[in-house]
């Protein structure tokens, strides 16, 4: 289940990026776990890092007495509500600490995520191992409820296959009832005005349509430029959430794309980053003659 523990000895710094798991049945379980590898990380002088609910941050800065003033506890249900933004946030960390060996115990599929953010949470950890291959010295332990209904998932050099074959594969259709639009340059407008009524019908604030309405433009744009210069915006309330969805008939090579903040002489790859900022969750999957987006924003 998951993906397996690794046995190196707790002061061994790894030779590359150390990606593994551990799942809990209790409280006590999951203390008896991670408190010994924090513990571990402080002792050999490595930087460390907890991004975990601030349930679990809580518990362990008891448990770690004094020594918790020496880590870094993040709330990952905060930070980490959209797992697209937790890769820049790792590597945000990283860069913050040049040269000193990390030590990060996150739970990105928390208990509460919806059915949808736990596959982007599994094509997350796959794209871990591709995002920091070449990050010597980083080792991430990443905790699982065993209530937590997770598909399984490798890491190592099998991971890059896994999340290729992921991203390769359409999300599930657009629901019949769901409101259809064919836009190309001269419609952008349109799309932008008929979501952001919708997010308003739907019980977003002012704040918040804006955002998905700003989110939906990039996407929108990027079909324009990049997916044949024309696409098909839906959109829907499912669970909670408003979803809108954007689609063409463009292709995208980058797995990271919209995880990494592109260089400012680069053609594309900011509307995807922009969108991650803006909105709960981001769903985007692209084979040889399609590129699909979904916007999830929850009314609250």
């Amino acid at each position: 289940m998951l993906i397996e523990s690794a046995t190196d000895a707790p002061h061994q710094l790894p030779a590359r990026f150390q990606h593994d798991a551990f799942v809990y049945t209790s409280d006590e379980d999951f203390v008896r776990q991670a408190a010994p590898y924090l513990h571990d990380g402080l002792a050999a002088g490595e930087t460390v890092v907890a991004a975990l609910p601030e349930s679990w941050n809580s518990i362990l800065r008891k448990e770690l007495g004094g020594a918790a003033a020496h880590v870094v506890f993040l709330d990952i249900a905060q930070l980490g509500r959209n797992p697209a933004r937790l890769i820049p946030l790792w590597r945000k960390l990283l860069d913050q600490a040049p040269g000193i060996p990390m030590r990060g115990l996150a739970e990105p599929a928390y208990q509460g995520r919806t059915k949808a953010e736990l596959t982007e949470v599994v094509l997350h950890e796959l794209l871990q191992d591709v995002a920091f291959q070449d990050a010597d010295s980083f080792r991430l332990l990443c905790s699982y409820a065993a209530a937590v209904e997770v598909e399984s998932h490798t890491s190592g050099d099998a991971a890059r296959a896994d999340a290729e074959t992921t991203f390769r594969t359409p999300l599930p259709g657009v629901p019949d009832h769901a409101e259809r639009m064919e836009f190309g340059l001269a419609e952008l407008g349109d799309v932008r005005r008929r979501a952001n009524a919708a997010a308003r019908a739907a019980g977003l604030s002012n704040d918040r349509a804006d955002d998905l309405e700003l989110a939906l433009h990039e996407i929108c744009t990027n079909s324009v430029r990049f997916g044949g210069g024309r696409g098909t915006a839906s959109w829907w309330l499912e669970d909670g959430a408003l979803i809108c969805d954007v689609a063409d008939h463009g292709r995208i090579d980058d797995l990271l794309v919209g995880r990494v903040l592109p260089p400012v002489d680069r053609l594309g790859g900011r509307g995807v980053w922009l969108a991650n900022q803006l909105c709960d969750l981001v769903q985007l999957r692209s084979g040889d003659d399609f590129t699909e987006v979904r916007l999830h924003t929850w009314s609250r």
